[in-house]
């Protein structure tokens, strides 16, 4: 059997000195200041955290040091439609291997419309000679899929599954395999979605209680609320909304 190649990048740790006001955003969020390093999986890294714990903001970090637009896209896509971005990716140092990526995209779901259009502007055609717009949400993100993706290339997503029924999220979990386990690729993910979480060759990440930490699948928040209200429906609606209790 051939050897995996070697990842894209190995690691990401903070350069405490570099933070100019840590009393200001994003170093204000309990995870960023308890921030020390994160390894990144050869293949598949998850980030999952309730909102506002800050894996947004470390994943546009993380894309940002690795070359991509902000709001999103490939490398060579540059625009700016309102400057939102933190100033995390100043403070943190990314740790690559000697390996380059063919390619790669940064796909943000709360921006992609903005990507979307950047990319009319440049006259971008690789979407099977359509325009993106032309499509529904989850249409286009699919397009990305199938037209875009391509093997030995660094994927950072956050919360794709944003725009993908379940069905559709089952059909990203098969690129994500193939891209991962037979094309060379390197995923870091950001997602609320069980059914990504779901994928067995990653490693994941929860941001809880101010710290960052390894976890099983299961004992993921976003799993067991899923699966508690799956096996047991009537009596979680009822505690929610029975006003008695």
């Amino acid at each position: 059997m051939p050897l995996a190649p070697i990842p894209f990048l190995r690691e990401i740790f903070m350069e405490p000195e570099k933070v100019e006001d840590p009393s200001v955003f994003p170093f204000t969020i309990p995870v960023i200041q308890n921030f020390d390093r994160l390894a990144f999986d050869p293949k598949v890294t998850f980030l999952v955290g309730e909102n506002g714990t800050g894996k947004s903001t470390l994943v546009e970090a993380i894309a940002t040091l690795a070359g991509f637009n902000p709001e999103g896209g490939d490398k060579h896509l540059r625009f700016s439609t309102r400057s939102t971005q933190s100033a995390l990716h100043e403070a943190l140092r990314l740790v690559r291997n000697p390996r380059r990526e063919r390619d790669g995209f940064f796909l943000r779901a709360e921006s992609f419309y903005n990507v979307v259009s950047a990319l009319d502007d440049v006259g971008a055609t690789r979407y099977g000679g359509r325009s993106l717009h032309s499509m529904s949400h989850g249409e286009s993100f699919l397009a990305l899929f199938d037209y875009r993706f391509a093997g030995n290339s660094l994927f950072v997503f956050d919360e794709p599954e944003a725009a993908l029924s379940p069905q559709r999220q089952l059909v990203l979990l098969a690129h994500v395999h193939r891209l991962a386990e037979l094309e060379g690729c390197q995923f870091v993910i950001a997602t609320h979605s069980p059914i990504l979480l779901g994928y067995p060759g990653g490693t994941i990440y929860e941001l809880e209680d101010g710290a960052i930490r390894q976890v099983a699948y299961e004992e993921t928040a976003t799993y067991r609320v899923v699966r508690s209200f799956l096996l047991d429906r009537d009596r979680l609606l009822h505690r929610l909304l029975d006003p008695e209790d």
